[in-house]
């Protein structure tokens, strides 16, 4: 069986290369030199790019090489970024150029990227240190250059959406010698006052050169440590630097970043309009179901007959009163009753009647004791008197009444009862019923017993 040829015409041949072209070619960066350079009338850019081995034919459409930062020239080594296309009329295959820039430039591109990948394996770009936003700042702070066109741009949007936040500038230089020194001053300045609640760190486009002071590690590590929400509004839409990578929040161009930080006020009020309006809908509604249920209430109330009702429970009121004052002076009536009785029988039975007949008694008892005690009184005397007699009747001192005498060994000492003890010469003592005398023994004449 033969197979059917399929035969191309050379517009669709190259048409379907250029095709194939497209799709098997992404966007690639090339680095080389300039020759060829034409300048069109129409604004497109023509020139080949070289290098020691080998030349491709390039072009520049207009819309893109209005907004080079560089002007190309035959001899220039410059780094280009595009596609790779065919031009389909001759069936040459050419590099459609996006972007270009000086080839000194990728040099710092290389940088660029060395300083982000190692910035990122540090963790700077982490998602978990991004912070929110304020939704409603009370000043907002702006690192920027005083002169520039991103100040102006900033200052005129937060002046139409929110004239009634202040706002910091901090002025620094944002490129050239010395610019980064400045910007991380800055950073670390409004973090220490604290005076705003966002930062806004910014400045108008440039070449890869003009807006690396935004590249700086010494600019991104102020950007993470400072405890202020950042947002990075550098250069324009299609520029990227570290800066946008470290800030909590990143804005295509300087407007756009005092766009994201500023509450539209005009729209706060309008929505406040919508939410009083919706409130005052609401409020009504419940004032209008309240009313409702008021009304309801009433009726209710009023086929109940609450007058009447008040008048019976009054009648029932005054009717209890009376019982109750019925009761209670029969009960004092009975309690008065029981009082007098008490009374009577407390004057019968009175402490102070008993205390005066007990009091009668003892004064009889003590009458009838004191009778007893002088009975006994003077019986005791009258034995006494004879004890004191027969006391008297054999008491020495009754002797010498008779005429007797008592002998001792001194006028105190002891009696002398017999001879034996005495002595010739032997002073003794003599007491006689008066007095008494003192006596030397001369003689001893003993009585011989019976």
């Amino acid at each position: 069986m033969q197979t059917e040829r399929i035969i191309f015409s050379i517009t669709q041949l190259n048409a379907e290369v250029g095709q194939h072209l497209a799709q098997g070619f992404p966007a690639l960066w090339v680095e080389g030199e300039i020759s060829n350079f034409i300048r069109a009338s129409s604004g497109h850019l023509y020139l080949s790019l070289k290098d020691a081995g080998a030349q491709v034919r390039c072009a520049m459409f207009k819309g893109r090489a209005a907004t080079l930062k560089l002007a190309p020239k035959n001899g220039l080594k410059v780094l280009v970024r595009g596609k790779v296309g065919l031009y389909e009329p001759r069936g040459e295959y050419q590099f459609i150029i996006e972007h270009m820039e000086d080839a000194g430039v990728g040099a710092l591109q290389r940088q660029f990227e060395e300083l982000k990948h190692t910035l990122q394996a540090q963790g700077l770009f982490a998602p978990e240190h991004k912070r929110p936003l304020p939704a409603f700042p009370r000043c907002i702070g702006v690192i920027t250059s005083p002169t520039g066109a991103a100040v102006r741009d900033i200052l005129n949007v937060l002046k139409r959406r929110c004239p009634q936040i202040p706002v910091v500038v901090y002025p620094v230089l944002v490129q050239g010698e010395g610019s980064k020194e400045q910007i991380v001053s800055a950073i670390r300045q409004a973090d220490r006052e604290q005076r705003c609640d966002v930062l806004i760190v910014a400045r108008g486009g440039g070449s890869i050169e003009d807006l690396w002071s935004f590249n700086e590690a010494s600019v991104a590590h102020a950007i993470h440590a400072c405890s202020l929400p950042v947002i990075s509004g550098v250069g324009h839409e299609i520029d990227f630097t570290i800066a946008d990578f470290v800030a909590d929040v990143r804005a295509p161009t300087p407007s756009a970043a005092a766009e994201l930080v500023s509450p539209d006020m005009g729209a706060l009020q309008t929505h406040a309009q919508r939410l009083l309006w919706q409130l005052q809908r609401h409020q009504q509604r419940r004032l209008q179901h309240a009313n409702e249920h008021l009304q309801r209430l009433q009726q209710r109330l009023a086929n109940q007959r609450p007058t009447q009702r008040l008048q019976q429970r009054f009648q029932r009121v005054d009717e209890l009163d009376l019982r109750l004052r019925t009761a209670l002076n029969r009960r004092l009536q009975t309690h008065a009753q029981r009082l007098t009785h008490a009374q009577t029988r407390l004057h019968t039975q009175s402490p102070l009647r008993q205390i005066r007949q007990q009091q009668q008694r003892l004064e009889h008892w003590q009458q009838a004791l004191e009778q007893r005690l002088q009975q006994q009184l003077g019986k005791a005397q009258d034995r006494l008197q004879m004890q004191v007699g027969k006391l008297h009747a054999l008491s020495p001192l009754a002797t010498l009444e008779r005429g007797y005498s008592i002998v001792r060994q001194q006028a105190h000492g002891a009696v002398i009862k017999e001879t034996a003890p005495l002595r010739l010469g032997q002073s003794v003592y003599t007491q006689l019923k008066d007095g008494g005398f003192e006596s030397i023994i001369t003689q001893i004449q003993e009585i011989a017993p019976n």
